[in-house]
């Protein structure tokens, strides 16, 4: 069973938050409000939030944005991840990836699974890493954002886990640009 090893320090990780909705604002953005809530009450930092609309390209801009800034180490989104006509937020995470993190998705169905059943289905979580950031894309309901946060991002960015976790891969996302010696 995975394990915390007390014995080393905790590195907090640099977060930003991306709601894609047609109709939230900041001020009803429940599922953003419980990423926030949950990263920084597992001690991140939660260093951009944004907000923008069910377009392809609208989330690709602000995903490449992030993934220039060498300030986030991981993207979080909620929303757009069902099956209906303006839900594109596979396609734009997956526009950017150098690398999918195919498990990612798997998992959080197999645990989605659990607790609402067969409709899990309608959920095209993903995750993978571009330019040296992690992403994650999350259904748009705040049980969704719970369930991904605490059942698997939350293990995953914990540096002190064992026997293994994403965060301590971070220093090698990017070691396929250095120069062969």
């Amino acid at each position: 069973m995975p394990t915390i090893d007390e014995q080393r320090p905790f590195l907090p990780v640099n977060i930003a938050v991306l709601t894609v909705s047609d109709t939230r604002s900041e001020a009803d953005d429940k599922s953003g409000r419980t990423l926030v809530e949950l990263i920084t009450a597992a001690g991140h930092r939660v260093r951009d939030r944004r907000i923008v609309r069910d377009e392809k390209d609208a989330i690709v801009a602000q995903l490449k944005a992030w993934i220039a800034d060498p300030a986030i180490e991981v993207v979080i989104s909620t929303g757009g991840t069902g099956v209906t006509g303006r839900d594109v937020t596979p396609e734009a995470f997956h526009a950017v990836y150098e690398k999918e993190i195919a498990g990612f998705g798997e998992l959080f169905r197999w645990l989605s699974y659990q607790k609402i059943g067969t409709s899990t289905i309608q959920s095209r979580a993903t995750a993978g890493v571009a330019g040296g950031t992690y992403l994650f894309a999350l259904p748009g309901s705040p049980g969704a954002c719970r369930d991904g946060w605490e059942d698997i991002i939350k293990h995953q960015l914990d540096n002190r886990l064992r026997p293994c976790n994403l965060a301590e891969l971070m220093p090698r996302l990017q070691e396929h640009l250095k120069p062969a010696r």
